[in-house]
This record gives structure tokens, sequence and C-alpha cells, in this order.
């Protein structure tokens, strides 16, 4: 009889190892886009089938578009802190001040007219940087759109054209970038663009080209202004963030699966797609019959001198927090340069 014992104590063991060998998990990934727009369809979506598919089905990730688990958008990067949902995707500047040492690639012609590009630089920066920052949560990634540009209803052809409009701004940075040039600016979040510019709320809107599509910003402006040379006006910082506990509750060859879809490399797939999607924006507002104005370099000059304040008020500003301002622009250019290599 004792033999017998051993053996089923012995049986009971491997299926319980096996069992945790073979341990699943569902996760809920919340984002504020619609499904279709691109990053949910042409990153988060294909990120989640390699997730599962690495992981032999073992871990199942559900997106949730659009809020659709509730709060708002400033609220997402929270909520991966706090459980509420186990991944979130949201845009850093929708909580101002927050992340001040990543913002700093927010200020103008910082960046280049890559996504992906500067989607690692922004990654390596953090890592060197402002890992503080993100302490309440498991970083995935991070990474940027691609270069911001002016939407709107009549031209803008220089800095006079631009002044008393009222445009939409998405974070603190560029709404002082939007003053600085003599716009009004309007804060809000993407999703609420449509109808703030089919209301008249709006004379226009600061976007890369990939979002259009998903808002109908073609339909709903005439004109669109880009800016010649090699650096955008600026961008928007994202973050994709897991819950702490979510992550470490997970068995250790789970958690390697979920750390070779972070990092760098995740980073740029997010740009890339970024890249992609600005690619179909622009076409969509060529096959609209819309007007496109590049600005020439001597014009784009003037904007850049014009708007050079926003980055000396930001290194003010982070300085009295005790934050070397101008070594993290430095650095933030550096970077820059050398992706683009």
């Amino acid at each position: 009889m004792a033999w017998k014992f051993k053996i089923a104590t012995l049986a009971l063991a491997a299926s319980a190892s096996f069992g945790a060998l073979a341990q699943e998990v569902t996760l809920r990934l919340h984002q504020f886009l619609p499904p279709q727009a691109t990053i949910p369809a042409k990153a988060i979506v294909p990120w989640i089938k390699k997730i599962e598919t690495e992981s032999n089905g073992r871990i199942k990730i559900q997106m949730f578009s659009a809020m659709q688990l509730g709060g708002t958008p400033p609220q997402l990067f929270d909520q991966a802190r706090d459980g509420v949902a186990d991944i979130t995707w949201t845009v850093l500047g929708y909580t101002p001040g927050r992340f001040m040492k990543t913002e700093v690639f927010e200020l103008p012609f910082i960046t280049g007219l890559s996504s992906e590009k500067s989607s690692r630089a922004l990654f390596e920066y953090v890592q060197k940087n402002a890992m503080d920052e993100y302490k309440d949560v498991q970083l995935l990634t991070v990474h940027t759109h691609g270069p911001g540009l002016f939407h709107t209803k009549q031209p803008v052809t220089g800095l006079e054209s631009l002044r008393g409009m009222k445009i939409r701004g998405g974070t603190r940075i560029v709404n002082n970038m939007l003053t600085k040039l003599g716009a009004t600016p309007v804060g809000m979040p993407v999703p609420a663009v449509t109808e703030a510019l089919s209301k008249g709320v709006l004379d226009g809107t600061t976007i890369p080209w990939e979002v259009g599509p998903s808002l109908k910003v073609q339909e709903l402006v005439k004109h669109h202004t880009t800016f010649a040379g090699g650096n955008g006006l600026y961008v928007t910082t994202f973050a994709l963030s897991m819950n702490k506990n979510a992550y470490n509750k997970l068995p250790a060859d789970l958690k390697k699966v979920i750390d070779n879809n972070s990092g760098i490399e995740t980073a740029a797939f997010f740009g890339k797609a970024m890249d992609e999607g600005d690619k179909v924006g622009r076409d969509l507002a060529t096959k609209a019959g819309n007007k496109i104005t590049e600005l020439e370099l001597a014009e784009v000059q003037r904007w850049r001198r014009t708007a050079s304040t926003v980055e000396s008020d930001w290194i003010k500003e982070v300085g009295a927090k005790g934050i070397d301002g101008a070594r993290l622009v430095s650095e933030a250019r550096a970077l820059m340069s050398k992706y683009e290599k």
C-alpha cells in the first residue's frame, strides 16, 4: 500500500506542476481610440496576436476601445496603476505636468519626420532619464506619433494667418506653442475633435496625418500645413503600461513573453504603424481635393524663432523642480541624431 500512496503523491505533484506550467491568464487592455484607428488596428491588435501566439494561447488579451471600461482618457495611466485595467495605452500629455522629463520630446522641432526613429530615441531617453515617472506601473514601451501639423478650415500660409484661430492642442506643451505662435489654443482629447470641428468650436486642429481618417478630419477641413526641413513641428508621447500586480502574478515563462514584446523594438513597431498611417491619412486628404501647403524653410525659421521660447519656458519650469532641463533637451536631440543616421 505504501508504494501505491507514493505513486499517487507523485502523480498529484506532477499534475500540480503541469497545472502551474500551463497557467492561463486573460488580460484586459483599455485604450481611448475607436478600434479602426491606426494604433489599435495596426499596432495593438498585431501585438496582442504575437503575445497570444508566443504564449501558445496561455495569455489572452481582450482590447476594450473608446473608453469602454469607463473613465476618461486622462485617467488611463492610473487605470493601469490601480488595476482597473491590466494594460492601458494612452497619451502622456493628457495628465499635464506629470511626465515632465518625458515631455521634452513634445517641444517644438525636437524630433524628425519618422515616428519609428523618434520612438526608438524616446524609449532610450526614458530608460536613461525618466523611469522614475513610471515607477507605479510595469512600463512596456513608450513611443511618439509622426510629425504634427495643422489641419484648418482656412489656409495657414504663415504666422500671420494663424493668429486668432481656435486650434486644438493635445498637451500643455502644444498649447503653449500655439499661444506663442498667435493661435488660441483649445485643449481636448483627440476623440472630441470631430464634433468640435463640425460645430465650429474649432477652426482647426494639430494632429499627425494618421489620426485624420478615424476622425474624418479630411472631410471637415480643406487645408493642411506642413513644414520644410528635417524636423516636424511637434510630436506627442504615448505609453503602453501594465499593472504591476498583474505582471508580477505571471509565471516566469509568461513574464518572458511580455518582456519579449516590450522595449525598444515594440516602440519602433508602434512608431512604424504611425508612419504607415501618416501615408494613408495624407493620401485621403489628397483624394478629397484638399490643399496641402508646405511652408518654405525661410518661413519655418520664423516659426522656430517664435516657438523657441516654449523650450526656454520649459527649461525654467522644470528647473524650479530640480530638473536640469537644458541637459535633457541636449540628450533628446543627441538621441534623435543617433537614430536618424
